[in-house]
């Protein structure tokens, strides 16, 4: 038997992968709260036209993760229910940073950076010769923060107002904290390799060109077949997507799917131990023993430290060390349309400008929500405990909200509704070495041959791309039996 902690979207993928994989594999997924889907949480308000998205609320279309997340959705017939957005839709173009006392459009076009746009004093393309003339780096670095890297190679406001912002907005992170591998794996390397960023990326692109066109000489294999679902994001220019009735549509779906396939989803219970024998892995649920052939955690690094704390301190004390932060979402519905001074897809705010608002996304103008106008605050990050201590009420956490929303989008009316959802350690915190971390781990439970895997969040990636695919690729390597 198998059995998956956690039944997020990485827990739910995973086993539909395993059964993919082996049809016939009895499979138990164990979820400790009441609910399948994790940190994907919609609530509907479909008779008034609207929905509130706790967590993530957007698919990003392009790249080979991309592409594996849209045959999942096909694979489960739900191409007639996504929700697309296009490249030129206002919400696609139209991305802001609040800084300097007000809102800033970002550059869309290569004509915004040839010219000096707020909040930034030079032309954007001055960067690119700031890489050019800054040289190599005197020693060679195995990692570094994201914020050191861009500051180093582009420059301080480039750090400040940009790429901070933009951690903010991704995983409410700290860029003087986060690993530049998180995001700029590719750039750092070329850095490194190659002295400069630009040199990099040029020297590799006249490297790459006498490649192709050496392999156009030999015979041309066949290309891998793309699902008809990401043929058509490619062919309509998709920049982001949901699912229409919000994106938890797509948890629901594959839990229902898993069921109809034999597979057991048991809510509202918690795994006590883990203890690992020989090549056997017993699991104890509510008081229970299971003996298992292998087990995938998708649950929180943090969380699968408390079980295998007392049988593996070492492997426990890695899982421990990364980190989470909370975040505070507040939904606000307005039963108005015309509030906003310019429509796009919202907000960030970069730390510099010492607010406790990370961003507002502007629901209501990524999708259709009838007559309303419904934003997202999001608050805290890494920042939660200066900003609103250990403790915080939901009315202060909504009134710090409104304060801000009033303050920079002047809009001082009361929402119609609104939710508060205070996601305690929901994002892990991608810091300086998360790659050797996570090597770590997987090096242990390979050279104790351990029978778990691990997926999610905590590993791969944070964005819901990521996860499925960390879900697929770990139950590949098993050899369930």
């Amino acid at each position: 038997m198998t059995a998956i902690l956690g039944a997020g979207i990485s827990g739910l993928a995973a086993g539909h992968y395993l059964l993919r994989k082996s049809p016939t594999l009895p499979l138990t997924i164990y979820e400790a709260t009441e609910r399948v889907g994790g940190w994907i949480r919609s609530d509907r308000f479909l008779d008034n036209g609207y929905v509130f998205e706790a967590g993530p609320r957007t698919i990003r279309p392009k790249g080979p993760a991309a592409n594996n997340t849209l045959e999942l959705i096909e694979h489960l017939g739900l191409a007639d229910q996504v929700y697309s957005i296009s490249s030129n839709h206002t919400a696609a173009r139209n991305r802001m940073i609040f800084a300097k006392g007000k809102l800033n459009l970002l550059p869309s076009s290569l004509g915004g950076i040839l010219k000096t746009v707020p909040p930034f004093t030079k032309p954007l393309y001055f960067a690119a010769f700031r890489d050019l003339l800054a040289g190599r780096s005197k020693t060679l670095l195995q990692d570094e923060s994201m914020y050191s890297f861009v500051e180093r190679r582009f420059g301080k406001e480039i750090a400040d107002y940009a790429v901070s912002a933009m951690l903010c907005g991704i995983c409410a992170g700290n860029a003087k904290e986060i690993s530049v591998k998180f995001l700029m794996k590719d750039l750092f390397e070329r850095e490194q390799r190659h002295g400069g960023v630009i040199k990099g990326l040029l020297k590799e692109a006249l490297q790459n060109n006498r490649k192709k066109q050496s392999d156009n000489l030999k015979t041309s294999s066949q290309p891998t077949q793309m699902a008809r679902l990401a043929e058509r994001a490619k062919a309509e220019n998709w920049s982001i997507y949901s699912i229409r009735g919000g994106l938890q549509t797509l948890p629901e779906t594959l839990a229902t799917d898993l069921q109809s396939k034999g597979a057991s989803i048991v809510t509202g219970i918690k795994c006590e131990e883990l203890f690992f024998e020989r090549d056997r892995v017993t699991l104890r649920i509510d008081g229970k023993d299971e003996c298992l052939n292998h087990l995938v955690s998708s649950i929180p690094s943090y969380k699968l430290a408390k079980h295998v704390q007392k049988q593996h301190p070492q492997l426990a004390t890695v899982l421990k060390s990364i980190p989470f932060v909370d975040v505070c979402v507040v939904n606000l519905q307005y039963r108005k349309t015309g509030m906003l001074k310019q429509d796009g897809f919202g907000f960030l705010v970069p730390p510099i400008e010492n607010l406790p608002i990370l961003g507002v996304i502007y629901d209501s103008c990524c999708f259709d929500m009838d007559d309303n106008t419904v934003l997202t605050v999001m608050m805290g990050g890494a920042w939660f405990e200066k900003w609103f201590g250990k403790d915080s009420s939901e009315e202060h956490l909504l009134s710090v909200a409104l304060e801000n929303v009033k303050k920079i989008l002047h809009i001082d009316q009361n929402p119609d509704s609104y939710k508060v959802n205070l996601l305690r350690k929901c994002i892990p915190q991608y810091t300086v070495g998360h790659q050797d971390r996570v090597k770590a781990i997987r090096d242990y439970v390979e050279h104790h041959k351990l029978p778990i895997v691990m997926c999610g969040a905590s590993y791969d990636g944070v964005g819901v791309n990521d996860v499925i695919l960390s879900a697929r690729t770990s139950v590949e390597k098993m050899h369930p039996h």
